[in-house]
């Protein structure tokens, strides 16, 4: 794993073992949303090409990386989020059973990243199979790091994650608690606090997962 930067300017909380990231709004939105999509099929399935939206924003914004985002970052607008989605889409397309594997995700984003001359951002992934320990540790590290985190998850015996199931956001924040960690879960124009171990222990044998990204610079 890569070693975290110090990227103070970026943190814009942290109190004892609380850190949250900047995003962005669009409008009242905090962040993108699918909904907003043109397609059926990207309205019910474009989660993927929305997080790599989100996750371009950001990277545009907060970590000054040139080209990543098509259009003006200083002025996001939601008809140019959603002409970016659709550019997205290309990339990470709706199919049948959802980009419902890591890799699919970091095959297509790298791709895109790669058609915009974006050479610094690399990407590995944690399977849900991992540990709660090694999930909780690699929240805080590309936290600290000034990097969100793409989050996969399948299916959940928690029905307090149905929102949440078959689904891709963003982790941008975490809390650190005794005996576990509250991460920020971000999608659909909103955020809210969750509890990690719940989050990561689905009770399905099939699971998603993290993408781990490594910035240069």
């Amino acid at each position: 794993m890569a070693a975290p930067y110090t990227l103070s300017a970026i943190v814009i909380q942290c109190s004892g073992m609380k850190k949250e990231l900047e995003h962005f709004y669009i409008g009242n939105s905090y962040g993108g949303n699918q909904d907003w999509f043109r397609t059926f099929m990207m309205r019910i399935g474009g989660c993927g090409a929305e997080t790599a939206c989100d996750s371009s924003v950001y990277f545009a914004l907060h970590r000054n990386i040139e080209g990543i985002y098509p259009f003006d970052k200083d002025h996001i607008t939601k008809t140019e989020y959603v002409d970016f989605a659709h550019i997205m889409e290309k990339y990470l397309w709706p199919r049948m059973s959802g980009i419902d594997r890591l890799s699919i995700f970091v095959d297509g984003y790298s791709k895109y990243l790669s058609d915009r001359g974006i050479d610094n951002i690399s990407m590995t992934t944690l399977d849900g199979s991992a540990p709660y320990e090694a999930a909780a540790l690699a929240v805080k590290t590309q936290i600290d790091s000034g990097c969100p985190v793409p989050t996969l998850i399948l299916y959940h015996r928690d029905k307090e994650f149905k929102d949440f199931t078959w689904h891709w956001f963003l982790l941008n924040g975490y809390d650190e608690r005794e005996d576990t960690m509250l991460v920020k879960a971000v999608t659909y124009s909103g955020w809210q606090w969750m509890d990690l171990r719940r989050l990561w222990n689905t009770g399905y044998e099939r699971k998603g997962g993290f993408i781990i990204y490594h910035v240069e610079q």
